[in-house]
């Protein structure tokens, strides 16, 4: 695949072998005047900002995906097969299922349910399970637990509907489903596609079960650094 590609207007030796996405493009450069040193611009096509930079001598990017598994499919799948990226951390926000989760609790997605049709893709001979890096998992883990970040690990749903039908969603968490985002699956399937390694990392913003916990638009943007940088220390330089 020939770079630059139509959405990233870069060359490989421009982006690091792991990148951090968060979804909002704001939030990417706040990662990045937040946390990197020296952070260079690589990618201003549509508004998606990606920056390259040092946290604590390992070179990290940090890129934003968008909205929805469509977008993350896009920049992830170029991401990992024209830029040589070897591992990319998604950093979002999830509304929790769970009664013991609260606003700023850390989701380890480990699995990804879905209602998307993007594995159809694969031609495969039945249902497909989107999971995380098994040594991403385990390492986000220890860095939670070290920090004494209150957090989960299990299933999240993976939705391709913000705006669903009353109740809906909790039909999930009848299943032990932590809680719902919308990008996950999509990442998940094309690190096993290209053999490279993927990790959602999501801070609860708002609640299907605990009423009145939800976070401002504000708050999204700029309050998630305990997962951020709990993605940074697990990264790999």
């Amino acid at each position: 695949m020939k770079t630059p590609t139509p959405h990233i207007a870069a060359t490989p030796a421009d982006i690091a072998k792991t990148v951090l996405m968060p979804g909002d493009p704001v939030r990417s450069r706040h990662i990045a005047m937040t946390y990197l040193e020296n952070p260079v611009l690589f990618n201003d096509v549509r508004g998606v900002q990606g920056y390259t930079g040092y946290y604590k001598g390992k070179r990290v990017s940090v890129m934003a995906s968008g909205m929805g598994m469509p977008s993350i499919g896009i920049y992830s799948y170029e991401l990992y097969n024209a830029f040589d990226v070897e591992t990319i951390i998604r950093v979002g926000s999830c509304g929790a299922f769970h009664k013991d989760l609260h606003l700023k609790d850390v989701v380890i997605a480990m699995g990804s349910c879905t209602n998307s049709n993007y594995a159809d893709q694969y031609r495969l001979p039945g249902t497909f399970c989107p999971i995380a890096d098994f040594e991403l998992t385990r390492r986000a883990v220890d860095e939670c637990e070290k920090r004494g970040i209150h957090y989960m690990v299990g299933n999240i749903f993976s939705s391709d509907v913000f705006y669903n039908q009353p109740g809906r969603d909790m039909e999930w968490s009848k299943m032990g489903v932590l809680g719902v985002e919308m990008e996950s699956a999509a990442l998940y399937c094309n690190a096993a596609a290209a053999g490279k390694k993927a990790l959602c990392l999501c801070t609860v913003s708002d609640h299907f079960v605990n009423e009145g916990e939800i976070m401002t638009v504000e708050e999204r943007q700029y309050s998630l650094n305990q997962m951020i940088e709990v993605a940074l220390e697990i990264a790999e330089g």
